[in-house]
């Protein structure tokens, strides 16, 4: 199992850090968060990044 940063996944989906901050969850990509307080880490499930790229799809296209 594979998991990317929060700038990983920014750079894979071509979205800002801040977009990752404010719209994952809003937008469906689920996070995970490894630790706890100011030092804990928000990760992205790779299978789960790459499956919901291609729910984005729009018909058509």
């Amino acid at each position: 199992m594979r998991f990317m940063d929060v700038r990983e996944t920014a750079e894979y989906l071509n979205v800002s850090i801040s977009w990752i901050y404010k719209n994952s969850a809003r937008s469906g990509l689920a996070a995970y968060k490894f630790g706890t307080g100011p030092n804990a880490k928000i990760r992205f499930k790779v299978s789960e990044v790459e499956a919901w790229v291609k729910q984005q799809r729009e018909v058509g296209c």
